[in-house]
């Protein structure tokens, strides 16, 4: 059973650039499966620490890893000669960090909010799919994981305000 990706447009990246580095999520997209859980379960310490911040920081950082996240993902397809390559997984960072904007504190809120954002980014519902399908380069592999951190957002404040 392999455990890395063997795939050789993953080879094309290196772990020692920054931009590759982030763009695979610290490593966790190279993960043989489900990269893309494995590039959100990477972004839980992240977020867990942002929650230590004020409401302004965590939002600040999460904008700014949004907007970097076109970058970094563009770069990255470009550099692997393939668009929204599954190794590339920055934009579930970000998804989730968006997720967790105003969450409530506490380990079950985060396990919601995972559930959450992983359903909404499988799942795509329309406009995600949509957008999925539309949307090329930087921009088109981080709006879908951007709109399913919003929906997740959404159902998340939803369950904490009606539980």
């Amino acid at each position: 059973m392999k455990l890395l990706s063997t795939d050789p447009a993953v080879l094309k990246l290196s772990l020692k650039n920054p931009v590759h580095f982030l763009a695979l999520g610290f490593g966790s997209g190279l993960a043989a499966k489900a990269p893309g859980t494995f590039g959100t379960l990477a972004a839980v310490p992240l977020v867990y620490l942002m929650g230590h911040l004020s409401l302004t920081a965590f939002i600040i950082i999460t904008v700014i890893s949004t907007l970097v996240g076109f970058y970094i993902c563009d770069k990255a397809a470009k550099d692997m000669g393939v668009h929204d390559h599954g190794a590339i997984v920055w934009d579930e960072v970000a998804g989730l960090m968006i997720t967790m904007i105003a969450a409530p504190a506490g380990l079950i809120w985060m396990v919601v909010g995972f559930a959450l954002f992983r359903f909404f980014d499988i799942l795509k519902p329309w406009p995600i799919r949509w957008l999925d399908a539309k949307v090329h380069g930087g921009f088109g592999i981080m709006i879908d994981d951007v709109l399913a951190g919003i929906f997740a957002l959404i159902c998340l404040q939803a369950i904490y305000y009606f539980v």
